[in-house]
């Protein structure tokens, strides 16, 4: 059995699909999870309740920690190590491995430019810190030998039907509706994206692969990275509309901030736009024979799938 926890989500939606590939025992956990395939199995959950994350783990081989919280500082501070340490005994307790999909918010600032497994960690925000935390209470079992785990690492996403990215929600939906694109710090700095469908492959065959065990692995992301300006051109330009790019101060953001919830949990993170953001991935392709979508077949494949 392998099963995904927090099972409604972008990527989970995908990985439960690319798993069939491995096993056809895949079992579904979220508060209202849905079938992929009929002999999917289901369970209702709530996982921010320890004693839930201990029932959906038991009987499980390879447990996937995909729970997508609310994007706020606080929920995270509250839930996240509950959540990580109660996953971490059910796994030790019933012998199952444990793949957690993770962030790049731990790696300090410097290493924003040219990011790899082996970047510093040093948090240069709040949310970084949670990151931290739960990152380093889930190394500590791997490495005293109680677990079996590896952690999985995306840059931000991008991909068709996906509602949670930033470049989806001021890029192509903007656009799309024939306004101006917006984006935040330096137009004229790189930024990688992962590419969602490819994140979900590249999870499945790292945890059904033997040697990639208690590592951190990148997940595959076009090294041929675009700034916020090029972003912009490719995406109208596949849209069949005009290129119109809006450039959001950081000021401004922290006054939307107090209109919109939302937009309150961003100024911390804005250190990621105003200098070159680069995900390397280039361990996870020397150990895999493995097609990178392009970010202008990405770009392709997201307009063809709609939903803005």
């Amino acid at each position: 059995m392998q099963t995904i926890l927090g099972a409604n989500g972008t990527i989970s939606r995908v990985l439960a699909t690319e798993l069939h590939d491995y096993t056809k025992k895949v079992r579904l956990v979220s508060r209202n999870p849905k079938k992929i395939f009929a002999e999917d199995e289901l369970m209702a959950a709530d996982l921010t309740d320890p004693a839930q994350i201990e029932k959906a783990v038991a009987g499980s081989a390879i447990v996937y920690l995909l729970i997508g919280l609310d994007y706020k500082l606080s929920v995270w501070q509250k839930h996240w190590p509950i959540i990580m340490k109660a996953t971490l005994e059910a796994c030790i307790r019933h012998r199952a491995k444990l793949v957690f999909f993770d962030n790049m918010y731990l790696y300090d600032t410097t290493a924003i430019s040219h990011m790899t497994e082996n970047s510093p960690i040093n948090p240069p925000s709040k949310k970084g810190l949670v990151r931290k935390e739960i990152a380093d209470m889930m190394m500590h079992e791997m490495e005293a030998g109680r677990l079996k785990g590896m952690i999985v690492r995306s840059a931000d996403f991008y991909g068709p039907k996906n509602e949670k990215s930033m470049l989806i929600e001021l890029i192509f939906k903007k656009l799309a509706k024939g306004k101006a694109a917006s984006w935040f710090g330096n137009p004229n700095k790189i930024h990688s994206f992962t590419y969602t469908p490819d994140a979900a492959r590249a999870t499945a065959l790292l945890a059904n692969s033997d040697d990639t065990w208690n590592q951190v692995w990148h997940l595959p992301t076009d090294p041929n990275s675009l700034t916020g300006t090029q972003w912009a051109e490719l995406v109208s330009k596949e849209l069949g509309k005009k290129n119109k790019l809006s450039v959001m101060p950081n000021w401004f953001i922290s006054v939307l901030g107090l209109l919109i919830p939302f937009m309150r949990e961003l100024p911390e993170m804005m250190y990621q736009y105003e200098k070159d953001y680069f995900f390397d991935s280039s361990k996870f392709m020397e150990r895999f024979d493995f097609k990178i979508t392009s970010y202008q077949e990405g770009i392709r494949k997201t307009i063809e799938a709609g939903g803005f």
